[in-house]
């Protein structure tokens, strides 16, 4: 399979990127226009295989998006190019609406002209599967279901309202135009390769920094994590046998509050590299919340585990001891990060 694959270079899409060169024998084409959160370096290793190329191209850009679906002529697309720190967007959610929506926009057209000009079968068999987040269905009480595949929409971030108004379009084009498309949904990611500025890698660079450790409000929101090597492993599966028109909501049944993820952080840390100064939960500051923080998300994937015949392999305690020693074997990559492009600075405060 020829998978065009948007936004290979970040976060999860280069760990899909990974996963595709290592396990299987299909072939990718990354797009990524190389935003402030994107890199190289999590793509070096696999790289220099004859199945990976790169093109830096912005999404948006539809006529470039028509360029590059009719040059590669892909027999699938994996959509994961998006602005997704939700602090970002309470700053700016201009660029959000940007990429986000005109962008998703854009591909869908490319994509749509390119799939009506196949043959019969090759149109019957091609995918478009957009990647999406659990924060488009709004927030949990605490003793609510967890999210599924049908429950309503309620984005309350200017991020997870443009990733909502996305989800819309992916649908509305199967829908109209008969493109075979189809949305996952998935909860909070984290693991190796991801920018410092969202909550895992943040407190972790921080605690091994000996910085304070910023907690919003008092630390009781709950989010449901997710090894992000087990999310790629499902997002792969996905394209290869995923239907037209469904939805499935992917996640590992890992649900903490995020004051139990710092402590767990500092945990783990002061066992891999004792501080001098004590436990590292004394560096813990609760910081004012951020506007309109939502209280809990969490995703039940059965129908994905069950459609994809696929479930995670790391619960939480395995996954972030990887992730936290990722952090302490590569600080060349975060220390470069740190000194030019992000310093450890809140955002999302205006209101």
């Amino acid at each position: 399979m020829r998978i065009l694959l948007t936004g290979g270079c970040g976060f999860i899409g280069s760990a899909v990127v990974r996963h595709i060169i290592r396990n299987t024998e299909h072939s990718v084409l990354n797009v990524d226009c190389m935003t402030y959160a994107a890199s190289e370096d999590t793509v070096a290793e696999v790289a220099s295989d004859p199945r990976y190329s790169h093109a830096r191209a912005n999404i948006v850009n539809g006529v470039e998006m028509q360029r590059l679906f009719e040059e590669y002529r892909p027999d699938a697309v994996m959509h994961l190019a998006a602005e997704s720190h939700v602090d970002r967007s309470i700053d700016g959610p201009g660029v959000f609406i940007q990429t986000n929506i005109v962008g998703t926009y854009s591909l869908l057209e490319a994509a749509r002209k390119y799939w009506s000009s196949l043959g019969n079968d090759e149109k019957a068999a091609f995918r478009f599967h957009h990647i999406s987040t659990d924060e488009v269905f709004g927030h949990l009480e605490p003793n609510d279901p967890p999210f599924t595949e049908t429950t309503p929409y309620d984005p309350r971030s200017p991020y997870s309202a443009s990733k909502a108004s996305s989800d819309h379009l992916v649908r509305a084009w199967y829908h109209t135009y008969g493109l075979p498309t189809f949305v996952t949904n998935t909860t909070n990611n984290y693991g190796i390769w991801h920018f410092p500025e969202k909550l895992i890698p943040l407190v972790t660079i921080n605690a091994i920094e000996g910085r304070e450790l910023p907690v919003y409000g008092k630390g009781e929101n709950i989010r449901d994590w997710l090894f992000v090597e087990d999310h790629a492993e499902a997002l792969v599966r996905a394209v290869e046998i995923g239907e037209p028109g469904e939805t499935y909501a992917i996640g590992a049944r890992q649900p903490r509050t995020n004051l139990e993820v710092v402590k767990k952080i500092c945990a783990v840390l002061d066992e891999l590299l004792p501080d001098p100064e004590g436990p590292r939960e004394r560096l813990i500051r609760y910081v004012t919340d951020r506007p309109g923080h939502d209280f809990r998300y969490e995703i039940d994937p059965s129908h994905a585990e069950k459609e994809l015949d696929w479930k995670a392999k790391n619960d939480f305690e395995t996954g972030i001891r990887k992730t936290v020693q990722w952090y302490l074997d590569n600080r060349d990559w975060w220390e470069g990060i740190r000194s030019k492009r992000y310093t450890g600075q809140r955002l999302g405060t205006r209101s």
